[in-house]
């Protein structure tokens, strides 16, 4: 391999994170707690996007306020799975090794 199709690969690897990263602003997910009682939905980019309380919670601030918490944890897990399993996909499509650390922190 000569340095000409080395560079040609770091390009293609480049744009292909670059359009992996705008498909995981995408990303949506919603985390629940109380059992669905308060649901948060955020995007990709970490921003709620919605948050849902069932009626009569507003009674209770200090339940309410624990399971917002609660609802924005399971979400902001979600995302991070989510974004975990594009880029893995992304990683086996360019044919990366398994263990190969990809930008931004994340590993085949």
């Amino acid at each position: 391999m000569n340095l000409g199709d080395i560079f040609k690969q770091a390009r293609d690897l480049q744009e292909r994170l670059g359009e992996t990263q705008e498909m995981l602003k995408d990303i949506s997910a919603t985390g629940e707690s109380g059992g669905g009682l308060v649901k948060v939905t955020l995007n990709g980019r970490f921003e709620a996007l919605r948050v849902e309380i069932e009626p009569g919670l507003e009674d209770d601030r200090v339940v309410l306020e624990d399971l917002i918490a609660a609802a924005m944890n399971d979400a902001v897990r979600r995302v991070e799975a989510a974004q975990k399993e594009k880029m893995t996909d992304l990683a086996e499509r360019l044919g990366l090794p398994p263990g190969m650390n990809l930008p931004g922190g994340l590993s085949r």
